[in-house]
């Protein structure tokens, strides 16, 4: 065998080693990057409960109750009522109805 063959075996014998690593050092890599990406989406659904959490007690520690209203007496009720049945009336009722009787 020439010497030039001999060190052309054993480059691409070479080439051969490397490329097998670079497949190994990528397959690392890209496990590492799924483990990452898997830890990012734990600590953001974390974050997200505790940002909700915190936004919920501080809305009930600063929101006060807004005073009672007084009940209505029921006269005030009915005049409610006839008020949004006039309205309810006056919206369903036939264009020009009313001029038909006259």
């Amino acid at each position: 065998m020439k010497p030039l063959e001999s060190r052309k075996q054993l480059l691409v014998a070479e080439s051969e080693l490397n490329r097998a690593q670079l497949i190994q050092e990528w397959q690392t890599v890209a496990g590492e990057a799924r483990a990452l990406a898997q830890q990012t989406r734990t600590i953001s659904s974390l974050a997200s409960a505790a940002a909700s959490l915190v936004g919920g007690l501080v809305s009930l520690r600063f929101n006060k109750p807004a005073p009672a209203a007084e009940k209505p007496t029921w006269w005030q009720t009915l005049l409610k009522g006839a008020g949004m049945v006039t309205t309810l009336w006056q919206s369903f009722r036939r264009p020009g109805a009313d001029r038909a009787g006259k």
